[in-house]
């Protein structure tokens, strides 16, 4: 399956915590000032502050059905596209649910996990479904809280990342519209695979296994010049092979402006939506006054990060619940 008739209905994101300035980065990794900013280009990520990821997604799934206009009755399936897991079992995905109040509501919840590319794949992956019949509407939710996993002492990976959550709400396109997907290409090479790892948290390492963990395995590691000495050989040899065959490149974005990619460091979740992987053309549901996206100066121009709309269908209250969660809850 090639053309795939989808477009994203709505978008949404949330911060934690507070805002780390890359001076501040500067003083905790003891670099000279400005090294942050020079070797990342990141000025700001967030980190969270006693938040789980579920909580963190919850509120951004609450504000991409928000801005789309819809209720989590209109949802067939909720999808966790995340690099980094709340718990080994279950998935991210039903506590997520479970946080946005819908634990009854029965509808499907599981995760796809491709690390940094995990929204990609999922996009990928549920584009094909709604284009086959499976599903009409999806919640595609990225969560991360990539802090507690960082290695202070490996400053270049360290200065990297945040804390964060960005959600899409995607459907069929109506006839007429333009918005698809017309292309993938997700290539996986397993020869690379330590060099960006988490080594404990699953059954390779584990406290009764034959190699039991250590308290770093626990931490992220990644070795920066082997990915991109690996990534430059690969990219050389795929040059060359027709675009109809192998189109790598970009996520190209048309119309309100949905996620490409929190150059602020702000969610490791939402730099997943605008990487590499897929060459993308999609629409909003419908035009806008203002570009309601994901943007490289912070919060979704028109209001401020945090305020919402009252009257909306599902509209989060403080408490990051919409209207359904509150009726659930009732």
């Amino acid at each position: 399956m090639t053309m795939r008739k989808v477009k994203i209905y709505g978008t949404g994101k949330y911060l934690p915590g507070r805002p780390v300035t890359d001076a501040e980065m500067d003083g905790r990794l003891g670099v000279a000032r400005g090294w942050t900013r020079k070797t990342t280009d990141v000025a700001v990520r967030y980190f969270a502050d006693g938040e789980t990821a579920s909580g963190m997604g919850a509120k951004a799934a609450y504000a991409a059905l928000e801005d789309a206009g819809l209720l989590f009755s209109d949802i067939d399936c909720l999808v966790c596209a995340s690099g980094t897991r709340e718990q080994a079992l279950p998935c991210t995905a039903v506590y997520i649910q479970q946080e946005m109040g819908q634990e009854r509501s029965g509808v499907p919840a599981f995760d796809i996990d491709a690390t940094c590319l995990s929204f990609l794949n999922a996009l990928d992956v549920m584009s094909c479904m709604i284009a086959a019949g499976r599903y009409r509407r999806a919640l595609i939710v990225s969560t991360e809280i990539a802090s507690l996993g960082l290695d202070w002492r490996h400053k270049e990976s360290a200065a990297l990342f945040g804390d964060g959550a960005a959600a899409v709400v995607l459907g069929p396109a109506g006839e007429g519209e333009r918005s698809a997907i017309v292309g993938a290409s997700l290539r996986t090479y397993a020869d690379g695979a330590a060099f960006s790892e988490i080594r404990a948290g699953g059954s390779r390492r584990h406290p009764r296994g034959p190699r039991p963990a250590e308290p770093e395995d626990y931490l992220f590691r990644m070795d920066g010049p082997a990915i991109f000495k690996m990534a430059a050989r690969l990219a050389a040899r795929l040059r060359g092979r027709p675009a109809a065959r192998d189109r790598l490149a970009h996520v190209r974005l048309q119309g309100g402006g949905a996620a490409s990619g929190q150059r602020d460091g702000g969610a490791a979740a939402a730099q997943e939506a605008g990487h590499r992987g897929v060459a993308a053309r999609l629409h909003h549901a419908r035009p806008r006054q203002h570009d309601r996206g994901l943007h490289s100066d912070g919060p979704a121009r028109g209001r401020p990060l945090g305020a919402h709309r009252s009257g909306r269908p599902g509209a989060p209250d403080r408490h990051g619940r919409g209207a359904d969660a509150r009726r659930a809850r009732a």
